[in-house]
């Protein structure tokens, strides 16, 4: 059955830019906007959310015009060990330190690529550690535990 979006793939992530933008623009309602000179805190979330929410609507124009490819299968468990490693992070941080729950991170969310090797992530997982140390609490001076109070931190 043929459908009027020619491009599925570019239709929803469209439809997803557009979603996140349209609920950026309704939260950021809720705070003082301001003027460009003197801006308030809602000010850039409704700023990028328009942004955002434009792309989408350009990316669902272009979806009916353009041919693409056909939607494959979602992944599911990759999706899972992705988010999974994003919220361990959220929960680790603050008792074990980012010496933890960045390594947790990066391992879990690689685990979800077809080519993953324990091997060659490990070095990437130590690297990811040692630059979110030295950018955001050495450089950036962030109240953020290296070791949390998990590890007397």
């Amino acid at each position: 059955m043929k459908t009027f979006i020619q491009d599925p793939k570019e239709f929803w992530s469209g439809a997803i830019f557009a979603a996140f933008g349209l609920a950026a623009v309704a939260i950021g309602q809720d705070y003082p906007v301001g003027t460009a000179g003197r801006m308030g805190p809602g000010y850039f979330p409704i700023a990028l959310g328009a942004i955002l929410g434009l792309i989408g609507l350009v990316s669902i124009a272009r979806s009916l015009l353009r041919p693409g490819e056909a939607l494959e299968r979602f992944a599911f468990k990759e999706a899972a060990l992705i988010l999974s490693g994003v919220l361990l992070f959220g929960l680790l941080v603050r008792g074990a330190g980012l010496a933890v729950a960045i390594p947790v991170m990066v391992l879990l969310s690689a685990r979800a690529s077809a080519g993953f090797r324990l091997k060659s992530t490990l070095p990437l997982a130590a690297a990811a550690t040692l630059f979110c140390v030295l950018i955001f609490v050495a450089g950036l001076g962030l109240p953020m535990p290296v070791l949390g109070s998990w590890f007397g931190g």
